[in-house]
């Protein structure tokens, strides 16, 4: 075990919902784990040298174990489809410490969760969170069917699950979820958290957007990203602050594989600009921001960016590297 590394023996694995697998993770002496806030995810390392971030889905005033629930994407990269098929009860495997992006904001007067199909996986976790505490809040929790709900039961069981309404895509048009609706009739000083599929996620965002809502209320954590290409991409330079070593970046190359190439190793994980394990200083030139995982605020600071997916807007960047 390093510092940040845990090594857990997969306690269970079961069959959640259509296509969607849960795994639970325990220490190897029985010993309580790291504690998380709602809103976190663990780092898996999966066989065959795949890490993939995943939200962690039990009442975070358990530390006895952690749970996470993982949909099989046949057009995805391989992870899920690696860690189904390779990962079995009773399995020893390495994860991350808990790390938080996505944290609740406790000065909220209500907090609106919204969760589209696996995406239910952090907002499940908040859910217990926030009736633990006794706060006030609400679940919209959207997925194509009911055999493709994760959790129905254990949402249907709990104690908020008066707060919680399903709606299907294949379900009557009654049913369905009023987005605008919801987002315009909420109350003052709502929070909103929102995760799922990226065409979920945006279509959320840019509602509340439209409408007027803080940037501040607005919380939300991207998995899966699309690494923009453009058909003007050019080659440019970087150049290491450390030793003054200048590379170039070819338009179908990424920093971190031009660095790779000669030798340079950066800690990556997603590739996808989704999770900020890559995220570099940037100490001259201005980068061509292409993630998910800065803000706004951040990428107009220019003064960080993740080499996995952006590239520069000047012929050179020079990196703190």
């Amino acid at each position: 075990m390093t510092a940040a590394t845990l090594t857990v023996t997969v306690s269970r694995k079961w069959s959640e919902a259509q296509d969607i697998c849960g795994f639970e993770f325990a220490s190897l002496d029985g010993s309580p784990l790291p504690r998380f806030s709602a809103g976190s995810h663990v780092d898996v390392h999966i066989p065959g040298g795949l890490i993939r971030q995943y939200s962690l889905c039990n009442n975070p005033d358990d530390s006895s174990r952690y749970q996470i629930a993982v949909l099989r994407d046949p057009n995805g990269r391989g992870g899920s489809r690696a860690i189904h098929d390779t990962v079995r009860e009773g399995d020893i495997i390495q994860i991350s410490e808990p790390k938080n992006h996505f944290p609740l904001a406790h000065e909220a007067h209500h907090h609106l969760l919204l969760a589209g199909g696996i995406g239910i996986t952090p907002i499940l976790c908040m859910a217990e969170r926030l009736t633990s505490i006794g706060d006030k809040f609400s679940l919209h929790y959207c997925s194509r069917t009911p055999p493709r709900t994760a959790f129905k039961t254990r949402i249907n069981e709990g104690r908020f699950n008066e707060r919680v309404a399903f709606h299907y895509d294949d379900g009557d048009q009654i049913q369905k979820f009023d987005l605008e609706g919801t987002l315009a009739s909420a109350a003052a000083g709502t929070h909103l958290y929102v995760c799922g599929p990226r065409g979920f996620m945006d279509a959320v965002l840019e509602c509340a957007r439209r409408l007027k809502w803080d940037e501040s209320r607005l919380h939300y954590e991207f998995f899966g990203g699309t690494v923009e290409k453009s058909a003007g991409d050019k080659t440019f330079k970087i150049r290491l602050a450390s030793s003054g070593i200048t590379l170039d970046v070819s338009p179908d190359c990424t920093v971190v594989e031009a660095l790779a190439a000669n030798g340079i190793e950066v800690p990556t994980s997603c590739e996808q600009g989704v999770c900020g394990t890559c995220v570099t200083r940037v100490i001259e030139g201005e980068p061509d921001h292409r993630d998910s995982y800065l803000t706004e605020e951040e990428k107009a600071a220019g003064d960080q960016f993740l080499p996995c997916c952006s590239r520069a807007r000047t012929p050179l960047l020079v990196l703190d590297l």
